[in-house]
C-alpha cells in the first residue's frame, strides 16, 4: 500500500480550468480541511488547493504503481 493519496476528478463544475475531469490527482493530507468536506488536491497549477470532496472519488493504488505516477509527474 502506497503511502500516497490518489483521487479522481469526478466533477469540475466551476473550476473548469484547475481540475480536469477523469484525471488522477495526489491528495495532500490536511486534517482540518476534510473537517469541513474538502481535500488539499495539486492541481493543473501544479500547487495544492482547496476542493470540495465530492468533486473526487478516492482510489487505492499499488505502492509501485503510485510511485511510477509520482516520477511520471515529476
Amino acid at each position: 500500500m502506497s503511502k500516497h493519496e490518489f483521487v479522481i476528478c469526478i466533477n469540475n463544475c466551476g473550476y473548469e480550468v484547475s481540475l480536469e475531469t477523469r484525471k488522477l490527482y495526489e491528495v495532500l493530507v490536511d486534517h482540518d480541511a476534510e473537517k469541513h468536506n474538502q481535500l488539499r488536491v495539486i492541481d493543473e497549477s501544479g500547487e495544492d488547493y482547496l476542493y470540495p470532496t465530492y468533486f473526487f472519488d478516492r482510489i487505492t493504488l499499488p505502492s509501485d504503481i503510485a510511485d511510477h505516477v509520482l516520477h511520471a509527474s515529476a
